[in-house]
């Protein structure tokens, strides 16, 4: 198929080679060109705007941070709203709002064009191993469509129902959980560490037992070895997602308590310098107030 791909970031970039890999036409663009160029090695068009790779695409795929940057590409000047062809589909991998996603759905929809929301769990290492879990909702006729993608990026596919929003609440309650997981990490290695145990001690004991998941066993070591850079999912970016999982609740009308504690703690990571690093360093704010 013809795929037009729009963010080239950590993710985009081997989701696009990927892609390019199971033998897809793939025109890339990327705000910030230089990080698009790398693709052109691997087969890949790349496109000076969105419009330039959106020409004649069977689907549009949009990789791209959050709710702000989604819009600029779909509702902006030569956007995947104007220039995508009637009938193509727009298949939005971002973990943008539950609401941003129903707008999107709809206006697709007045434009005769098929809308699939299908945002992934996964690190950039997964995305590079093909091995990410997507979670997908849309029309049976726009997800049968986009499978093709789905079995070069990822291992898993989960349909969760026709209404593209379903997805996205779907991925905001998992990244709610990592994030309290990730806290609660924290809190008990500053525990360990304080009562003299040392990390490595405890990281032995949580992979033995019941703990030992490879979420969190990757999550533990990073935490254990206070390895927060690079980072596979910045700071910055769980505090946007804690923020999307409070405005989706409230609209619920379900409170999240521990949301909102989540939400104070990312945001106090980030407003002390630690935006741009691993979501893991939450465990440093634990860490510093136990006084170690």
């Amino acid at each position: 198929m013809r795929i037009a791909f729009l963010g080239t970031g950590s993710m985009g970039i081997p989701m696009a080679r990927n892609l390019l890999r199971a033998g897809h036409q793939v025109a890339a663009w990327n705000r910030t060109a230089t990080r698009a160029e790398p693709l052109a090695s691997d087969g890949a068009t790349i496109a000076r705007a969105p419009a330039e790779a959106l020409e004649g695409v069977d689907i549009a795929v949009t990789m791209l941070a959050d709710d702000a940057a989604v819009e600029a590409v779909v509702f902006g000047d030569g956007g995947i709203v104007e220039a995508l062809p009637e009938g193509a589909a727009h298949m939005s991998m971002s973990t943008v709002s539950v609401a941003f996603a129903g707008r999107l759905a709809e206006a697709h929809a007045e434009r005769g064009q098929a809308f699939v929301s299908a945002p992934v769990f996964g690190r950039p290492e997964a995305a590079e191993a093909a091995r990410l879990k997507i979670v997908a909702a849309g029309s049976a006729e726009a997800v049968e469509r986009c499978r093709p993608l789905f079995e070069a990026l990822g291992e898993r596919v989960f349909v969760v129902g026709e209404e593209p929003p379903a997805a996205n609440v779907v991925k905001l309650c998992g990244n709610f959980l990592i994030a309290s997981m990730i806290e609660s990490l924290g809190e008990a290695f500053a525990l360990a560490r304080k009562s003299g145990i040392e990390s490595a001690d405890l990281l032995e004991v949580l992979n033995g037992t019941f703990f030992g998941t490879p979420i969190f066993g990757g999550y533990a070591k990073n935490i254990a070895e206070e390895r927060f850079d690079p980072p596979g999912f910045r700071m910055k970016l769980g505090l946007k997602d804690v923020r999307l999982v409070l405005q989706a609740a409230d609209a619920a009308g379900a409170p999240m308590p521990v949301a909102s504690l989540l939400h104070d703690r990312l945001l106090a990571g980030t407003s002390r310098g630690r935006g741009e690093l691993d979501w893991a360093a939450l465990a440093a704010l634990a860490a510093e107030d136990a006084g170690l």
